[in-house]
């Protein structure tokens, strides 16, 4: 099921997409003008960009605690650091070393990227299986299971030559979301398997792009 969403940044007219919207932009050049198109290409300077690089472990592991910890109790939240800790001392250690060597030998590409410890997990996790490596007890907790169970997973890719794209979902119960933002046009498509109303889900995000656009231009946001 793979129901789209297009709202575009011009007069109201006919609609795009099924069911598509349009909306206008506040014109002249006051606060009201909330987007404006720039003279840069957006990904004009992605090349010069530096790599990151791939974090210390310490702090992984101090994020990753720190995101659990609104989702156990007391006793969930200490079996968790005790699995966090044997790892970050033992085989995590040497995991982490062999990415390290792995990451200067690639520099055409990253195993990281942002500030997240979901990929350094995730690449510790992958090397693991790599190297025929028991897969710690960190992976086997269901704490670790729960929080990598992402309902919602979103991607894009904005570019000239691609009008829209969408993918399924990463787990039975959620929704896949590929969303595009262009210069005056913003869209997205929403796809799910069945016990999911991904339509019902789209009329939500359009919902809540028309309040941003209340917002923006000082109207009064419905309820």
């Amino acid at each position: 099921m793979v129901p789209r969403l297009l709202l575009r940044a011009w007069p109201r007219g006919p609609a795009v997409g099924p069911g598509a919207p349009s909306r206008p932009l506040s014109a002249g050049s006051g606060p009201g003008q909330y987007l404006q198109r720039s003279i840069v290409p957006t990904m004009h300077y992605q090349d010069s960009l530096p790599r990151l690089p791939i974090p210390k472990l310490e702090d992984t592991i101090r994020r990753y605690l720190s995101a659990q910890k609104p989702l156990l109790d007391d006793g969930q939240f200490r079996k968790t650091e005790q699995f966090c800790k044997s790892f970050e001392n033992g085989i995590g250690k040497e995991l982490h070393k062999q990415l390290v060597a792995l990451d200067k030998q690639n520099k055409h590409t990253s195993y990281i990227s942002g500030q997240g410890f979901d990929r350094h997990l995730f690449a510790l996790r992958h090397l693991a299986a790599a190297k025929g490596i028991i897969l710690p007890e960190l992976y086997l907790d269901p704490a670790y299971g729960q929080i990598n169970h992402n309902v919602l997973s979103t991607s894009t890719l904005s570019s000239p030559a691609v009008n829209l794209g969408g993918f399924a979902p990463v787990v039975s119960d959620g929704f896949g979301v590929g969303y595009a933002v262009h210069d005056n046009w913003i869209g997205c498509n929403v796809s799910s398997y069945p016990g999911r109303n991904a339509r019902e889900f789209l009329q939500c995000v359009e919902k809540a792009l028309e309040d941003m656009f209340d917002a923006l231009e000082g109207k009064s946001i419905k309820s």
